[in-house]
């Protein structure tokens, strides 16, 4: 799910800043997977990445930035189904997040920034940023459920793909345990089951 969106290392495609974000994202996706978020440090990406420490700093001030920045990158990679059915799009998106963090290092990243965005309040921004567009963007999908009479007209489509992700990121963050297609499932058929029963309504005139 593409944005257009650019956290703290912005910069212009194609040429050498190119190369050098790639280059950076790609060390600390590695970092990650190797020793976690408590030993990822600004002097290893450095290191790996063959990027001075110095411009590390000036483009993405720290750790956080980077971070963030990788969860954004990385995202993209998740597809928007079009099946021509809200419960059929719920189900295959469902699958895709399950395949995204079936990657232990996908979850490390998560864990990463929700740590950064606790204890950095531009991180902190960073994050509600990325997930209230994914939220939108996903969206569309309940949208489209809405125009075919699948759903009431007034269903809210991001409070239908908060409750959708929101299993996903219990497992990982408080349950601390890997994902799996039964989870994926189980989500996609409650989030499902809910909106047809209404919960997720905008509340209007006091109802």
């Amino acid at each position: 799910m593409t944005t257009a969106h650019h956290p703290p290392g912005e910069t212009r495609p194609g040429g050498r800043t190119a190369r050098t974000r790639q280059a950076v994202l790609a060390a600390v996706f590695a970092e990650l997977g190797e020793g976690g978020f408590a030993a990822l440090t600004m002097e290893r990406v450095a290191q790996r990445s063959g990027v001075h420490l110095a411009t590390l700093y000036r483009r993405w001030r720290g750790i956080e930035g980077l971070v963030c920045e990788l969860l954004t990158d990385l995202s993209g990679s998740v597809p928007l189904p079009d099946s021509g059915t809200l419960p059929g799009d719920l189900h295959a998106l469902a699958r895709a997040i399950a395949a995204f963090y079936g990657d232990p290092r996908m979850r490390s990243l998560i864990e990463a920034v929700v740590a950064a965005g606790a204890r950095d309040p531009q991180a902190a921004t960073a994050l509600r940023t990325f997930f209230d567009e994914r939220l939108v963007l996903a969206g569309a999908m309940v949208e489209r459920g809405i125009a075919r009479g699948e759903l009431p007209a007034d269903t809210d489509p991001k409070a239908v793909m908060a409750a959708l992700g929101a299993p996903f990121y219990y497992r990982i963050l408080i349950e601390r345990h890997p994902v799996d297609p039964d989870l994926a499932e189980s989500a996609a058929t409650a989030a499902w089951a809910a909106a047809q029963a209404g919960a997720f309504r905008t509340k209007t005139n006091g109802a």
